[in-house]
């Protein structure tokens, strides 16, 4: 959806905002964001306008769906979306986006940690980095607790070293991606996946802007170690086969060593005539064995890893606008003609 005054291009914003157990915090975060549903003007010059917030009810255990209901009758620029159950923030995000209509989609958490003063920035970063999607990285960590920031620095080390070495340090709840690609992304993603690596899977590369954290409203976070534990396991469920190669990998290396070790001591017995003692026998059945176990472990891992990616939905590709004519484009071209 695009927005002209005077002819000037004015980039449209949709806000996606799941809601679970947000009925105390929700009306102060539309109250913030009401200030820019007028047209404002970006440190760099680009005009923008959010012209959506959509609400995601999670079925949280709280009133929060007679909130939302007031506020999308107050507000012709709220938009509740309604989900069935409880499905868990990465599903309720992305209904939002499926849902959306602008040409930039931002998502942010409920409980106020992220400023909406801070999406100018990362429209300027967008556009500055050429990029298709945008992080807010909070300078000096979020204001979460000891434990929660320790695990959730080692979760990201995990993923960028282990599993994927793609923009895993810049994963945050507070993105912006134009609004082609998350209502991609929202169409496809299947069951258990998660966000921010479905994202990768089509977007170029991403980048982070640094934003100052805030506290959080008060309120009882829904973020308990039972859930934060199932991201965990959601990341690393739909990191593809990376870990399943190294299985492999350690196969073939014990069954080479193994390989190696029987030839030398079967060289040392031929030629000098060395004995063949019972433990290196051992020696070399148990490496040979468990290495082509572990091989042929690998091998089958790789073909489940392939219905694995089917079933979260990874496309094979993804058409996209004219690089010439799409959200960044424009939004770039309206920055350059103020």
């Amino acid at each position: 959806m695009e927005k002209y005054s005077d002819n000037q291009y004015i980039a449209t914003v949709s806000v996606v905002v799941p809601v679970y157990q947000g009925e105390k915090t929700i009306s102060t975060l539309v109250s913030e964001l009401a200030n820019f549903t007028e047209t404002s003007t970006s440190a760099s010059g680009i005009k923008y306008v959010i012209s959506e917030v959509l609400l995601v009810h999670d079925s949280g255990p709280d009133n929060s769906a007679l909130v939302i209901n007031d506020l999308s009758t107050k507000h012709d620029w709220v938009r509740p979306v309604w989900l069935s159950r409880n499905f868990g923030q990465h599903a309720a995000t992305l209904a939002g986006m499926s849902a959306s209509v602008s040409d930039w989609i931002v998502t942010l958490d409920e409980d106020g940690q992220h400023d909406p003063k801070e999406i100018a920035k990362l429209l300027d970063t967008a556009v500055a980095e050429n990029s298709q999607l945008v992080y807010g990285k909070f300078a000096g960590g979020a204001l979460h607790s000891r434990w929660r920031n320790f695990f959730s620095t080692l979760a990201k080390w995990l993923y960028t070293k282990l599993l994927s070495p793609q923009d895993g340090e810049f994963f945050s709840s507070y993105r912006l991606m134009t609004g082609e690609i998350g209502r991609s992304v929202g169409a496809y993603a299947g069951s258990g996946v998660y966000l921010d690596v479905a994202l990768t899977w089509v977007v170029d590369r991403s980048v982070a802007c640094e934003i100052a954290p805030r506290v959080e409203y008060p309120r009882q976070t829904g973020f308990t170690f039972h859930r934060l534990l199932g991201h965990f396991l959601r990341l690393v469920l739909s990191s593809g086969t990376r870990p399943l190669r190294l299985v492999s990998l350690i196969g073939f290396s014990s069954f080479f060593v193994g390989f190696i070790y029987a030839a030398y001591a079967l060289y040392g017995k031929i030629a000098h005539g060395y004995p063949v003692e019972g433990w290196t026998t051992v020696i070399i059945f148990v490496s040979m064995g468990s290495g082509a176990i572990l091989f042929s472990l690998g091998i089958l891992a790789e073909y489940l890893g392939v219905v694995v990616r089917n079933a979260i939905g990874r496309p094979l590709y993804l058409i996209r606008s004219s690089p010439f004519n799409d959200a960044l484009s424009r939004t770039r071209k309206s920055k350059q003609t103020n």
